[in-house]
């Protein structure tokens, strides 16, 4: 049976290193089997977050070849395993241990975006009219399994460390599903610009690249918020309107 490379992170917060195991492989495997293997076999204390195995719990992020990844949705044969097949926890937040790191501020972020805000119903059965495509419009947002991937992959938390001033991506898809449901009345686009730090960023897309679920994360979701903070707070006849309406300047 033939046999790969794994070079796996072992490590915690204090410090560590990469260690290689080689294991038997064979048809249809994905990383996470391999992992399991190794730490059935060699590494019986190997730290790894999973739970469902089919791409939508999002608990076994990881980067794979230094890219941001499901292990679990990442087969074998997609890699180069002439070479070691490189493993390590997503950099972006803590380390926890081995190739588990600490996601809890993106927990406490998104309790900073404001709720679902609700209209009155419009009908005397207390229910809701809507047109079918501003409820579809929504429903891609919906898909999001938070693996954080996006987050994980994003230069503003990753690169700058950014996390007091930016919510990131999947932050700005939650807000986008509540922007843009149908129903909800609120307006979030001042906290967006102040403290969600939608300006940060900078559209380049590695976001929406890494998505398991396929969301267009820049171009459905950030730029469309970026554009309503622009029209409500920049516009100078907005503007106008605002001051005459006795409203505060940005």
């Amino acid at each position: 049976m033939a046999k790969a490379t794994f070079r796996v992170w072992r490590g915690d917060a204090s410090g560590g290193g990469f260690q290689d195991y080689a294991t038997e492989i064979s048809e249809g495997m994905v990383v996470l089997d391999a992992i399991h293997q190794i730490q059935a076999e060699q590494a019986n204390d190997l730290a790894v977050r999973w739970n469902c195995k089919a791409g939508k719990c999002g608990s076994c992020s990881a980067e794979v070849n230094g890219q941001p990844r499901l292990m679990c949705m990442t087969r074998l044969n997609q890699l180069d395993l002439t070479q070691p097949v490189t493993i390590e926890p997503m950099r972006a937040f803590p380390l926890i241990r081995d190739l588990v790191s600490d996601v809890s501020w993106n927990f406490r972020a998104k309790k900073g975006i404001r709720k679902f805000a609700p209209r009155s119903a419009d009908s005397p059965d207390g229910t809701w009219r809507m047109a079918q495509v501003d409820v579809e419009r929504v429903q891609e947002f919906r898909k999001c399994i938070e693996c954080f991937l996006c987050q994980d992959v994003c230069h503003v938390l990753r690169d700058h460390r950014m996390f007091d001033a930016f919510v990131g991506p999947r932050h700005l898809v939650y807000a986008a599903a509540l922007e843009m449901n149908p129903l909800d009345v609120d307006d979030r686009t001042r906290s967006l610009k102040q403290e969600h730090g939608i300006g940060y960023c900078n559209i380049t897309k590695c976001c929406t690249a890494v998505c398991p679920e396929g969301i267009t994360i820049t171009d459905n979701a950030i730029i469309p918020l970026k554009e309503r903070v622009i029209d409500q707070l920049y516009d100078p006849i907005a503007k106008v309107f605002r001051v005459l309406r006795g409203g505060r300047h940005v």
